[in-house]
């Protein structure tokens, strides 16, 4: 597939991958609001910064459209992202793995896939969605596993498959919570009572951990205090 049969909506960073719909497959947008990959690539780059020794933040700059941030981590033998940067950036160092949270946001994983090349995971239950055209999932787990010391554990809930993660002394969630007018809310877009379990599942995984920061969907925060926020939701009434 050539680069240019690629399209990347500057409204929310969703890739489709050799189509040019009417709009957007995520957000609707008309495709006025489309670039192609290649332009995509020209206008912005992607930034990593880091989290801890071992961990980093990757986010196009200027942030493109809803983009996820998206995690590296660097074990004893491989590379892995968790998520993947809308923006197709060459300059970028190898990785060896790409493993998804959920679904709603693949970014250019097909790109980066046959560039270093890299595998592709996530979990079955989220890999035949339409969002998934074009798409190639080189494993998709329908258990929870752990692999070179990166925890996943299947949630359900925001979407059928999606899963969170935890190496080291680090949680990554991306959107299952986020916060609107500084106040944390569970994902609206996806079942509210199945998200609301999943999140009395997660509460049940962070027990006895011994956790240092929250990797999430646009934020890095202290666990502590994002516990605070994540149990006052708890108790909150639909």
């Amino acid at each position: 597939m050539r680069t240019e049969e690629q399209y990347v909506c500057t409204v929310c960073g969703y890739n489709m991958v050799g189509y040019f719909p009417d709009n957007c497959p995520f957000c609707g947008s008309t495709n006025d609001k489309f670039i192609t990959s290649q332009e995509c690539s020209t206008r912005y780059r992607v930034v990593e910064k880091p989290v801890t020794d071992t961990v980093s933040v990757l986010n196009s700059t200027p942030k493109l459209g809803l983009e996820h941030a998206t995690y590296r981590i660097r074990t004893k033998d491989k590379t892995y992202w968790i998520d993947c940067p809308s923006c197709f950036d060459r300059s970028l160092t190898p990785v060896d793995v790409i493993i998804f949270t959920h679904f709603h946001f693949l970014g250019a994983s097909n790109q980066y896939r046959e560039h270093f090349p890299s595998s592709v995971w996530i979990h079955d239950a989220d890999s035949r969605f339409s969002l998934c055209r074009g798409f190639t999932f080189d494993q998709t787990f329908r258990t929870n596993f752990k692999e070179s010391g990166i925890e996943a554990f299947h949630i359900n809930g925001h979407t059928p498959g999606f899963t969170c993660y935890f190496f080291e002394d680090l949680f990554f969630m991306c959107d299952y919570t986020f916060y609107r007018s500084e106040r944390m809310i569970f994902n609206p877009f996806g079942p509210e009572s199945e998200t609301r379990e999943g999140g009395y599942r997660i509460r049940e995984l962070l027990e006895g951990r011994d956790i240092k920061k929250v990797c999430a969907v646009d934020y890095v925060m202290d666990f502590k205090v994002w516990l605070e926020d994540f149990e006052r939701l708890l108790i909150q009434k639909g």
